[in-house]
């Protein structure tokens, strides 16, 4: 069965974006400090940042399940939480973990959600649950109990259930979270295919091999704030190459890489390092030559996606998965 075409909408520059949102609970403490957010229509977004970083808090604010202190938000170009009516029906979503009743079925559970829907229309509920589910594939598994259902199966059918309806965003929070190796790669096989049908995913995670796999764009939160918010190429681009040389005299190579006028060289035990900068790989090597060094080795390297991770939020991330 073909997947049902995203609603129809108008065009926005941003599928979410907020400007200034920020959330204060009653005890004083701030769990979201006055982040910018701008998604752009068709990206797989990952929200990304440790436990407890503000992203869910951020979420929930989104869909209007809980209210923010200050700020503004859009959802498809139409504010939120006053418009909630007339956008939520576009959009999909998943937070905290799927909600459904063990003793019933994947079909049932689907039919409650959808009974409980004011926009969907009766006549079509059977044709579009089983659209739902074979999406998800799920279908060979519509009339087995929930309760024996897998944690990746719980968590394919909770997306079904965002999918009932034409959407143009879903919404993910932790979808792979305490999955096996098996269910995370359903899931994230699923994601893949719900941004090919052209439909605008942000999804938060603390993995690292969630972005790498599956994310275009990248927001990256540490305590409440967005500390960095582009493409993955851009962040790439954020941490500095370092040119490093094998040799049998570092002292003396790091102080060919120092009047080069190179960042922070250094001097170890058989090696001189340096940040790259402005000057090219060529003309470090051939200085290094004509200084009388020994050249054994010579590479410039990138910092890694967890290197960067580590240097925006200050700690590390989950690099499984």
């Amino acid at each position: 069965m073909q997947p049902p075409s995203p609603a129809t909408s108008p065009l926005t520059t941003t599928a979410i974006s907020t400007s200034e949102r920020t959330k204060r609970f009653r005890g004083g403490q701030l769990a979201v400090d006055h982040i910018d957010l701008a998604v752009p229509p068709g990206a797989v977004y990952g929200f990304l940042g440790p436990n407890g970083s503000g992203k869910t808090t951020t979420i929930r604010m989104l869909l209007g399940l809980a209210f923010p202190t200050s700020g503004s938000a859009a959802l498809l170009g139409v504010p939120m939480p006053d418009g909630a009516t007339r956008v939520l029906h576009r959009v999909g979503s998943l937070v905290e973990g799927p909600a459904f009743y063990p003793f019933l079925t994947g079909t049932a559970n689907l039919a409650r959600y959808d009974a409980a829907d004011r926009t969907a229309d009766p006549a079509t509920a059977r044709a579009r649950i089983e659209g739902a589910l074979d999406r998800v594939g799920l279908l060979a598994a519509a009339g087995k109990r929930y309760r024996h259902y897998s944690l990746g199966m719980k968590q394919r059918l909770a997306i079904a259930a965002g999918l009932l309806q034409p959407r143009d965003l879903i919404i993910l929070d932790e979808p792979t979270n305490g999955l096996d190796p098996q269910g995370t790669r359903e899931v994230r096989a699923l994601i893949r295919q719900i941004a090919a049908d052209g439909i605008t995913v942000f999804v938060s995670s603390h993995l690292l091999a969630e972005v790498e796999q599956i994310c275009t764009h990248v927001g990256v939160m540490r305590t409440g704030r967005l500390v960095f918010q582009g493409s993955l190429t851009e962040l790439r681009h954020t941490g500095a190459a370092r040119v490093t040389v094998r040799t049998a005299d570092p002292e003396a190579a790091a102080k060919v890489l120092a009047g080069l006028d190179l960042a922070d060289p250094q001097a170890t035990s058989g090696e001189a390092s340096a940040v790259l900068g402005g000057v090219s790989p060529e003309q470090i090597c051939a200085e290094l030559v004509h200084a009388g060094i020994g050249v054994r080795g010579f590479a410039v390297t990138s910092p890694s996606l967890e290197d960067l991770f580590v240097g925006l939020t200050g700690e590390g991330f989950d690099v499984s998965g």
